[in-house]
This record gives C-alpha cells, sequence and structure tokens, in this order.
C-alpha cells in the first residue's frame, strides 16, 4: 500500500483567466474561454469594450457594419455570468506563475452609475466640451456624454479633463435616477488568475510625424481611421464624404499608402492591411459619389488574406488610378491639395490636384507609451515577443503584430487554447 506522504501534492490552481484589451481579439478570447466554462475578466482602458472595430465604417470580411459582429458578442458576454469587465481600467503589474497569477488594476472614475438610461438630459445641460477621440478629434461633446451611439456598456461617463465635477453639478440637478456620482474615485482592483491573455490592439501611427505628408497643416489631409469614421452613419458627418475645411462633396480624392510604414525613421514594417483598407475606402466613395476620380499612390500593392478578387474588383472600376510611387509632398494650390510624386513605372514625376488626400498611416503597438510590470518579452517595435515572454502569459491579434479582423478572432482561439492548457497543466502539477 503506498505511503500518504508520497502522494504529489497538488498545489490551488485559479481557473480564471485574465484578458487585456476588450477590443474584438480580447473580446473573441473571453467568450471562447468563457463557454469553455472558465472565469473572465476583461480589463479595457477607454469607457467601452469593442476597440478599433467599433469606429469602422465597415470591415473584412464581409464588409458588414461592425455593429452586427460586435452585438452578438455582446450578447454572448450579456448572457454568461462567468465573464465580467472592468472598463476605464489599466494592468499596472503582474506576478506569479501559470495557475497563480496576481494582476494589479488602477480603474479610473466613470462618475455615472448602473442606474444611467442613456436619456441625455445631463448632456443637454452640461456647459463644458471636449474634442471626441472616438471620431478622431473631429467633433466635440459636452463632458458628461455617451462614448458612442452603440457604445457597451450603454451608459454615459464624465471626462474629468474637461471639466472638474465636483465644482459644477449640473448634471446631478436634472438626472431623476441618482446615475451620477460625482464622489467616485480611482480604485485598485486586485485580480487573481491561472493565465493572462495580452489582447492589447493596436494605434494608428501619428502621422503628423510625417514632415513632408502634410497632416496637421491641411484640414484635408485625414488618416485611414479618420476616414472610416467620416464614412460611418454614425460618425461627424452622419456618413456624407465631404472636405473638412469646407463641406465641398469629394470629387476627387488620393490615397497615400505607406504613410510612414516600411520606413526606417517611423515604422519599419509593413501593416499588411493598408493597401486593402485603402480599396475598401475607396469602395465607400464610389457608392457615394459614382463618378469620382481615386488615385491610389502605392509602393507595392499587398492584399493578402485571400482578398485578390476584392482588389481586382475595386481597380476594374473605372474610377481608380494606381500610381506605383512614393510621395515626395502634399502642397496646397488654388484651394486644392496637389500630391507630388515619383511614377516609377512611367519613369516621370506627377502632380494631381484632388479635394482630399487619406494616409494609410500604419498600425502601432498600443503599448508603445506604457507597460505593465510584468515579466513580458516586447519587440523593438512594442510588440508582445510570445517566445520570450514568461509562461502562462499569452499575446493574440494585433498585441503580437498587425494582423486584419478575421485573423484577430483566429489568433484569439488559439491564445485561448494556450491558456486553458496553461491552466490544466499546473492543476497536474
Amino acid at each position: 500500500m503506498a505511503n500518504p506522504q508520497h502522494r504529489p501534492q497538488h498545489r490551488s490552481v485559479n481557473r480564471s483567466i485574465v484578458v487585456i484589451g476588450g477590443g474584438i481579439a480580447g473580446i473573441s478570447a473571453a467568450v471562447e474561454a468563457a463557454e469553455a466554462g472558465y472565469d473572465v475578466t476583461i480589463v479595457e482602458r477607454n469607457p467601452y469594450i469593442g476597440g478599433r472595430v467599433a469606429q469602422l465604417n465597415r470591415y473584412f470580411p464581409k464588409l458588414c457594419s461592425p455593429t452586427c459582429g460586435l452585438e452578438i458578442n455582446f450578447q454572448r458576454i450579456k448572457k454568461n455570468p462567468r465573464i465580467r469587465f472592468l472598463t476605464m481600467a489599466k494592468v499596472t503589474s503582474i506576478g506569479g506563475q501559470p495557475g497563480d497569477f496576481d494582476v494589479t488594476v488602477t480603474q479610473h472614475p466613470r462618475y455615472v452609475n448602473d442606474r444611467c438610461t442613456t436619456c441625455g438630459a445631463c448632456a443637454e445641460v452640461c456647459p463644458e466640451t471636449r474634442t471626441d477621440p472616438y471620431n478622431l478629434n473631429m467633433n466635440t461633446t459636452t463632458a458628461i456624454h455617451l462614448p458612442h451611439a452603440m457604445a457597451f456598456p450603454m451608459k454615459y461617463m464624465i471626462d474629468d479633463t474637461a471639466c472638474k465635477p465636483q465644482a459644477c453639478g449640473r448634471c446631478v440637478e436634472v438626472c431623476e435616477y441618482g446615475a451620477i456620482d460625482l464622489a467616485m474615485q480611482s480604485r485598485s482592483v486586485q485580480l487573481k488568475a491561472g493565465a493572462v491573455i495580452m489582447a492589447t490592439g493596436w494605434k494608428p501611427y501619428d502621422a503628423a510625424r510625417i514632415d513632408n505628408l502634410g497632416f496637421g497643416h491641411h484640414t484635408d489631409i485625414v488618416t485611414n481611421m479618420m476616414m472610416e469614421r467620416l464614412a460611418a452613419a454614425n460618425g461627424p458627418t452622419g456618413g456624407r464624404l465631404t472636405r473638412p475645411s469646407d463641406g465641398r462633396k469629394v470629387k476627387r480624392i488620393a490615397f497615400v499608402q505607406c504613410a510612414g510604414s516600411r520606413d526606417a525613421l517611423h515604422l519599419g514594417y509593413c501593416s499588411a492591411i493598408c493597401c486593402l483598407a485603402s480599396l475598401k475606402q475607396a469602395s465607400y466613395v464610389i457608392e457615394r459619389h459614382p463618378d469620382a476620380e481615386i488615385t491610389i499612390f502605392y509602393i507595392d500593392l499587398r492584399t493578402p488574406g485571400g482578398y485578390d478578387a476584392f482588389s481586382r474588383k475595386i481597380q476594374a472600376s473605372g474610377n481608380v488610378n494606381l500610381i506605383k510611387g512614393k510621395v515626395a509632398k502634399i502642397v496646397q494650390e488654388n484651394g486644392d491639395l496637389v500630391v507630388e510624386a515619383e511614377d516609377t513605372l512611367a519613369l516621370a514625376k506627377r502632380r494631381v490636384a484632388v479635394d482630399m488626400v487619406v494616409l494609410a498611416s500604419g498600425m502601432a503597438s498600443a503599448m508603445d507609451n506604457g507597460k505593465p510590470k510584468a515579466d513580458i518579452a516586447f519587440d523593438d517595435d512594442h510588440f508582445v515577443a510570445a517566445d520570450e515572454t514568461a509562461p502562462g502569459i499569452f499575446a493574440a491579434g494585433c498585441a503580437r503584430g498587425p494582423v486584419d479582423v478575421a485573423t484577430a478572432v483566429q489568433d484569439a482561439t488559439a491564445a485561448t487554447m494556450k491558456a486553458i492548457g496553461a491552466i490544466q497543466n499546473a492543476a497536474r502539477g
């Protein structure tokens, strides 16, 4: 008979997973893990979950509104008691080992509680305004506002950089539901987890750093993410593609590829999806203005993921002129923007006058301006280096590098399987 003292001792293992980031990869990882029987906490820095996908007009592969796919996932979250989420929150440290991680989170006050009915009475009396980051600062909202029309959670918040909540209080006076709590404070939340999934996403590269392309100097030069918001029905123009400077209909438009990408001075890598995104946005223009003249300046036209047929369709529309060559500069002449570039196929310099320019700025890591205190390795571009990161911590989607939505979802599933495997292995001792 075996000696009881020699039986293997199984340490306590936590069967929960912390997902850092509530974008499409983080949401996908969370619902997959929860539906497999694991408790999940999503930690999201924004006041809503949905990430960059929530800002798109349409996304691949179906070219449908993101509200459709996101709403399905939001329903899965609502109906699953194993999932909880913390918005306006940031992970500051991760310590421990597979099966037993300690995760410290700092959550910023929202000043609005779950009694909010989104009636909007508070915003009607708010005297302070701020630029709207959801719409890439192309419009303003009041300091107390709903983050966007399809926000999840669907409740207002106060931007305390635009007002001092305790100094005003008009919103409290008109709220019939006691939904506004100006005494809310930042708080520290301690989470236990068996595994951690980094799904921190991406952010647009700062186009203002590319001096020759004129972003920030001419209001009719916008980025590709700004173009998504301009084309969206819930965007700052209600989906009308008009020039930001004067509201004039856009008939001539230029797309400048590799705006900062494949450039040793900016982003040394290709962001993979920018060419495809510009072709998609060209379809927005054609739908609204069938007589539009579209010029795409490119280095190499890349459409990974089997989207060649879509590329050929847009190129065959009759509206699109492709010029292979890097843009030297963009200047303003007689009310137009003039794009100057070298046409490497025609061996000539080109000057094209347009109403508006869209810069296909690349995808930069969201972690380049602040990382949690943890045993996580990053490459030179601030993406997670999975092979060098501590066991039990995994990365998904654009936390590992630039990918499209479909790939991010697949990657999230893979990360979830790895996280569950790490917890099970820890349980076996």
